[in-house]
């Protein structure tokens, strides 16, 4: 993606979530990708 794609989507997000839940939806993502980061991590589930 590029740079603009990125700010694109991040104007679309802030447009449907509003100023309010933004937080706690990037709290969300961030939660989600480092949880998937450590799964990946681990050598078959463990």
């Amino acid at each position: 993606m590029s740079v603009l794609e990125i700010i694109l989507v991040g104007a679309v997000i802030i447009l449907i979530f509003g100023g309010k839940k933004l937080p706690e939806l990037m709290r969300g993502i961030g939660k989600s990708v480092r949880s998937f980061k450590e799964g990946k991590d681990e050598p078959n589930g463990k």
